[in-house]
C-alpha cells in the first residue's frame, strides 16, 4: 500500500488555539488529519520552532489525538523575513535538496493553505518544477457549523498532460496571437513567421523597451500598432498609441514634441504643452527613426525610460509617466554608436529586444497572401470589390516573385501598385492590359536600381518568359543580346563573342554557335534585330 506524505507549514495564525472552543473551529493542519476518506501516513511540518515551540506543541498533541496513524516529523523552519520572495524561496529550496523523496513508494501532498503568501507561490513553483515530486493541497472551512472543524480538502495536480483541452486552449490563444499580429495573412516565410512567435511571447511577457530594425516600408509602424492592439486586449496596457516620426523632430522644437514645455519657456510657448512621452503614459510610445534623435533628446529619452520621470522644458518639477516603449529603425545603430552619433547606453536600453525585420524582396513567397490583404484593405477603404482574372494574378505574381522586382518600398510599393492597378480596373476585374501596364510603371519607378536598359530589353524580347530563366543564365544572355544590338550582323557578333576560342579551332562557324544559343531562350537574330 502507498503511503501518503503531507509537506506544510505551520499556520502561526490559523493552527493557533489552546482553549477547548478551538476543536470548534477550523484549523487547516489539524483538518487534514480528520478527513474520513484521506488518511495521512507522515506529515513532514515546517515551523519555527524557536517561535512556535507552544503552537507546535499542540497542533502535534491534537494531530496525534484525530490520526494516531499519522507519523509527525516537525522541521525548524526559521525565515528572517517570510514576506521576503529570494529569502524564503532559497531557504524551501535548501529544504527540498534535504530530503530523499521515493516518489515509486509514497505520494505526496503540498500543503498551500498555511504560510504567507510568498510562502505558497514559492510552494507553488517549487512543486510545478518537480523539485517537490507531488501534488498540490488545497484545504478549506466546513460549509456550516457541524462541518466547521474538519473542512473541506482539494487535490490540485499540475500535471497538464492530463488536461489537454486547456494545453489546447493556451497554444490556441496563442496562436490567434501571432495570427492577430501579422493582421491574419497567412504568412509562408518561416524565419518571419518564427520572429513574430517571439515577438508576441515578448508582448505578453514583458513591458521592456522593444526595438524594431528594418528598411523603410518593412512594417514596423503597423507591427507596433498591433502589438499595441494586443497589450490592450490582454489588459496590459490603458492607454493611447502615441506614434512619432523622430526624423520630423528639429532643433529646439525636438524637445518641447517629446518632453513638453511649460507656459512661457521660450518665445512662441503661450500655453503649456504636454509633450508626447506624457501623452503616452499608460500606453505605448512608437519612436521611429530614433537614430535621427539629437544628443539631447537621447540622453532625456534614456533617463525617461529609466525612472519613468523626465524635466518639460522651462520647468523646473519633473513629470511622470509610465508608457511602453517601441523604437524603430532603418539605420546601422552600431555604426552610429562608433561615429558618435547614437549613445551606446540608450542602444544597451533598447537592446533587450531587438528584431529585423525582412524587406519583401526577402519574402518573396509572402507576396501572394499579401496580395489578398492589399486587395481586401482596398476594398474595405473604398467599398469596392476587386479582383484580379486568373491570368492577370499569375502574370503579376510571376513578375512579383521574379528578381526583377525590387520592391524598394517594400509593402508601401505593393499597397500602391494593389491601389493603382485596383483603381483603373474595369467593372471590379484587374486585367492583363492593366498589370501589363502596372509592370511597366514599377520598372520606371525603380529605375536604375532595379533594371538596367539590358533588362529592359530582355523583359521586351522575352516577355513574361523573363521570369523562367535563372538569373545565372540571365546574366550572360544579357550580354549576348548587348552585343547583338551593338554587332551589324549575325557574323559580326558571332566573332566578338568567340574571339578566344574561335583562335583554338581549324575551322568555325560562330552564326551558327550564336544561332543555336539564342534559340535555347526563343530568340532570334531577327527579333534582336528588329527590337
Amino acid at each position: 500500500m502507498r503511503r501518503n506524505v503531507v509537506i506544510g507549514l505551520i499556520g502561526t495564525q490559523l493552527d493557533a488555539g489552546r482553549e477547548l472552543n478551538r476543536w470548534e473551529r477550523w484549523r487547516p493542519t489539524v483538518s487534514i488529519g480528520m478527513q474520513e476518506d484521506f488518511v495521512v501516513h507522515r506529515f513532514e511540518l515546517l515551523a519555527d520552532t524557536r517561535r512556535a515551540r507552544d503552537l507546535v506543541k499542540v497542533v502535534g498533541n491534537d494531530l496525534a489525538q484525530v490520526s494516531p496513524e499519522t507519523e509527525l516529523r516537525v522541521h525548524d523552519f526559521h525565515v528572517a523575513d517570510p514576506w521576503d520572495f529570494e529569502t524564503m524561496y532559497g531557504a524551501l529550496l535548501d529544504f527540498c535538496e534535504r530530503q530523499t523523496f521515493d516518489p515509486e513508494a509514497e505520494d505526496y501532498y503540498v500543503h498551500i493553505t498555511t504560510g504567507t503568501h510568498v510562502a505558497q507561490i514559492c510552494l507553488y513553483l517549487l512543486t510545478e518544477s518537480r523539485h517537490l515530486p507531488g501534488r498540490l493541497l488545497q484545504t478549506g472551512p466546513g460549509r456550516n457549523k457541524a462541518e466547521a472543524a474538519v473542512g473541506t480538502l482539494s487535490v490540485i495536480d499540475l500535471d497538464l498532460s492530463k488536461y489537454d483541452h486547456i494545453a489546447q486552449r493556451f497554444a490556441a490563444r496563442a496562436q490567434d496571437d501571432r495570427s492577430f499580429l501579422k493582421s491574419g495573412i497567412a504568412t509562408r516565410n518561416a524565419a518571419f513567421n518564427t520572429m513574430i512567435e517571439q515577438i508576441e511571447t515578448v508582448a505578453t511577457r514583458s513591458t521592456a523597451p522593444i526595438l524594431l530594425m528594418g528598411p523603410t516600408g518593412a512594417g514596423k509602424s503597423h507591427l507596433a500598432r498591433r502589438i499595441h492592439e494586443l497589450k490592450k486586449q490582454r489588459a496590459a496596457l490603458a492607454g493611447a498609441f502615441v506614434e512619432v516620426n523622430c526624423a520630423t523632430l528639429r532643433g529646439d522644437g525636438a524637445m518641447s514634441a517629446l518632453f513638453g514645455h511649460r507656459k512661457g519657456a521660450f518665445t512662441g510657448a503661450v500655453a503649456d504643452r504636454a509633450g508626447l512621452l506624457k501623452s503616452a503614459d499608460q500606453g505605448l510610445l512608437f519612436l521611429d527613426e530614433i537614430g535621427e534623435l539629437g544628443a539631447d533628446e537621447q540622453a532625456m529619452l534614456l533617463r525617461a525610460i529609466e525612472d519613468k520621470r523626465f524635466l518639460p522644458v522651462g520647468s523646473d518639477r519633473e513629470v511622470e509617466s509610465r508608457f511602453q516603449l517601441i523604437a524603430g529603425t532603418n539605420r546601422d545603430l552600431g555604426q552610429a554608436i562608433r561615429s558618435g552619433r547614437f549613445r551606446d547606453d540608450l542602444y544597451a536600453r533598447l537592446n533587450l529586444w531587438t528584431f529585423q525585420l525582412p524587406g519583401l524582396a526577402e519574402r518573396r513567397e509572402d507576396l501572394e497572401p499579401n496580395l489578398d490583404y492589399e486587395l481586401t484593405r482596398h476594398e474595405q477603404a473604398q467599398g469596392q470589390r476587386v479582383r484580379f482574372n486568373v491570368e492577370a494574378r499569375e502574370r503579376y505574381l510571376r513578375f512579383a516573385m521574379s528578381a526583377d522586382a525590387r520592391w524598394q518600398g517594400n509593402f508601401r510599393d505593393l499597397g500602391a501598385s494593389v491601389s493603382r492597378m485596383a483603381t483603373l480596373s474595369t467593372a471590379g476585374r484587374i486585367q492583363t492590359d492593366g498589370v501589363d501596364a502596372e509592370i511597366a510603371r514599377l520598372r520606371r519607378l525603380w529605375g536604375d536600381g532595379s533594371a538596367t536598359d539590358d533588362d529592359t530589353a530582355l523583359a521586351e524580347l522575352l516577355g513574361d518568359a523573363i521570369a523562367d530563366i535563372d538569373l545565372f543564365d540571365r546574366v550572360q544572355l544579357r550580354e549576348v543580346v548587348t552585343v547583338c544590338r551593338r554587332s551589324r550582323n549575325l557574323s559580326d557578333a558571332g566573332r566578338t563573342l568567340f574571339s578566344a576560342s574561335r583562335q583554338k579551332r581549324s575551322s568555325t562557324n560562330d552564326s551558327d554557335r550564336l544561332r543555336k544559343y539564342l534559340a535555347r531562350f526563343g530568340l532570334s537574330w531577327e527579333q534582336i534585330a528588329a527590337a
